[in-house]
Formats: structure tokens, sequence, C-alpha cells
């Protein structure tokens, strides 16, 4: 037989059949095998002979009061065996993770403006836990999202706070007050109506993308005067330095970019709501040890101050 006509052989035959002469095989009884995979004998009998039909041979014959292998059973037994037993091994490997020894490569959603951020303090922390795992990251927009995790393409995904329904499951990282900056130019308070009547920048993944503090203005019935978007919060606060464009953000992430540029961090003078941000994954990954270890090497770099996590504008 060659290896196509093998081929084509095996594509034939229902793999559930390994199984059963695989029971067969080591009880040497019709009966016997029959209690091991909690089925009729006759259910047993029926499998063994779809299989023989397939190869063209007995298999196990009468020996006692049980069965012995044929010539093709003994030859065929050793690589059976063994491929049910990787087979079984390599199942047994998706339910346990262990960091210091796992190759896995993770794939985290984020928006463009977080990783500055986020990115470098992560990477540095699994170096520590997980020498040989890798993160990779990825832009995913929030309707695309459940499928995106459901196929497994993306392990977590953060966004701003949302309502999500099932199939995603959540857990909230951070939740900072707005504050607005502006450049060493700007001189006075910051009043509301000076907020709405100057002209601003805002920092946005997407081409059309509205961001956090827009969706919040428009709920209160206001707009703002928007003349430049960019994708960075550290180019928004370039631009800041260097025009009378203001630039609004989360209290933390101003701090952080506009440390070394002389900026001005001025309170938010409209009641908009604190900035949230979520960690997001499948509910089929809700048990997953990988998935669950990596959440919580986020969450605990999400509440440890020093890692720079801050909410993004929204995509």
């Amino acid at each position: 037989m060659n290896d196509r006509h093998a081929w084509q052989s095996l594509a034939r035959i229902d793999l559930n059949l390994f199984r059963v002469f695989e029971v067969i095989y080591r009880e040497r009884s019709l009966t016997r095998a029959a209690a091991v995979l909690h089925v009729s004998q006759s259910a047993v009998s029926h499998a063994l002979g779809r299989l023989r039909e397939h190869l063209a041979d007995p298999l196990f014959v009468r020996e006692g009061r049980g069965v012995a292998p044929t010539v093709m059973a003994l030859r065929l037994a050793p690589a059976i065996l063994d491929s049910l037993e990787r087979l079984q091994q390599g199942v047994g490997r998706l339910r346990q993770f262990d960091p210091l020894r796992d190759q896995r490569v993770f794939t985290l959603s984020l928006p463009e403006q977080l990783e500055p951020v986020m990115l470098p303090a992560l990477l540095v922390h699994l170096r520590e836990q997980a020498p040989f795992c890798r993160v990779h990251t990825a832009g995913v927009r929030w309707r695309e999202l459940p499928l995106e995790l459901s196929a497994g393409r993306v392990d977590l995904a953060i966004q701003i706070a949302r309502p999500a329904e099932a199939p995603l499951r959540q857990m909230q990282l951070v939740s900072e007050p707005l504050c607005v900056v502006a450049g060493k130019g700007f001189q006075g308070d910051l009043t509301t109506e000076r907020y709405l009547a100057v002209e601003h920048i805002a920092v946005a993944s997407w081409r059309r993308g509205l961001s956090f503090e827009d969706l919040a203005l428009g709920h209160l019935g206001l707009a703002r005067k928007v003349v430049q978007r960019c994708q960075s919060y550290q180019a928004a606060s370039l631009v800041v330095a260097q025009s009378d464009l203001l630039l609004t953000l989360s209290r933390r992430q101003a701090e952080l970019v506009s440390r070394s540029l002389g900026n001005r961090l001025l309170p938010m003078p409209l009641p908009l709501p604190a900035i949230g941000l979520t960690l997001y994954w499948h509910e089929e990954s809700e048990h997953d040890p990988a998935n669950q270890w990596l959440r919580q090497q986020v969450l605990a770099l999400a509440q440890n101050s020093s890692s720079g996590v801050t909410a993004p504008s929204l995509l």
C-alpha cells in the first residue's frame, strides 16, 4: 500500500476506533474493554468490526476466555499506543502552565497610546517571571473584539471601560480623574467657558475615533473645538508645549508625558467622569491557567503606581 492509499484509508477511519483498539490490546478482553470504556460489549464488538473492515485483518482472535492480538495488531500496537499517549500529553499540557518553562506567545490588544507607558513595564516584568514567554501587541476595534478573543488570536484586551456582556469577561484596572495640559504661555485659571472656547488637540488611534472626553462632553450636551488630532500623548504634549492648544488626559499620564516639557497641569473645570481602564477576556479562557496567570500579571502592574499604567483615550 503506497502512502497516498494509506492516507486515503486513514482518512475514512473514525479515530475513536484506535482508542477501542488500545483498550482491547491492553485488557485482552472485550468484556473488560467495555467496562473500561463505559460502553456495552456489543458496542465494543461493533467498533472492532469496523476497524477490522478498514484494515482487512481480524486484529484480535479468541484465546481462552479472552482475545489475543494478530500479527498485524502486534505490528500496529506500538504506533497506536505511542500516538494516543502523545496526544494525551499534548492535551494535558494545554491545561497546565509553568511560567518558568513555557514558551508561549501572548497577544495583548491595547490602544497605541498605551504602549509607551505599559508595554516596557510589562516586558520587564515578564522577563523575570516568564523568561521564555513573549508578548505581541495589536490594536483591535471594540466590535471585533469578541471574535478575536474567541478565535484565540487575542488573549487579553485593554480598553476604556464600557458595558460588556457574554461572552466577554472584564476586570477594572485603573480609574483616573481627567486633567488638562497647557503650554507655558497659558495664563490664568481654566474655567468651563474658557475650556469650551479655546482650541484643543485630541488623541485617538483610529481616524474617526472619538476621545473619552468628547463623548463625556456630548452626554452633557456640550462640545469643544478640536482642531488637531494625533495618535500619541507624547506627540500631543510636544504640540501643546509649542502652541496655545489644550490637551485633556488622565492625571497620571499627564504627569508622565509632561514631566520634562514644562507644561502646566490644570484641573478639569467640568464635571466629567473619571476615565477607567478595563481588562477584557473571553469566557472560554476564564479557567485557562495561562490566561489566568497573564491577567494576574497585568492587574498587578496596574495596581502598582510605579508601573505608569494609565488610561488612554477612547478608540
